[in-house]
């Protein structure tokens, strides 16, 4: 019988840690804090110079180790592609008139 979400322990809430899974990343047998999908995630993980081993669920399950150094290799991919110049000037131009 399932107890209600305020009557269990902290620790039973978290679906990861309590199923006990391992990191994905070959080599790696710490416990993973983050499951993430393999279609948005694979090519960060790729270009971070990390191996996983694939699962039936497409998921990616990271420890917090790699789930930073990923993390950070996407942050720095997402900052170049990121639109320069957008609402920079705000004060530009207002309906129709000029200020100079």
């Amino acid at each position: 019988m399932k107890l209600p979400k305020d009557l269990r322990e902290k620790g039973d809430l978290s679906s990861t840690a309590s199923k006990g899974k391992e990191c994905s990343i070959k080599g790696c047998g710490e416990t993973a804090i983050r499951s993430l999908s393999e279609n948005k995630w694979k090519t960060y993980v790729d270009k971070a110079n990390l191996t996983y081993t694939e699962n039936k669920q497409h998921k990616i399950y990271l420890c917090k180790r790699h789930y930073k150094d990923v993390n950070k290799f996407r942050k720095s991919q997402e900052k170049q592609f990121q639109k320069k110049g957008f609402l920079e000037d705000e004060k530009g131009i207002a309906k129709g008139k000029r200020w100079d």
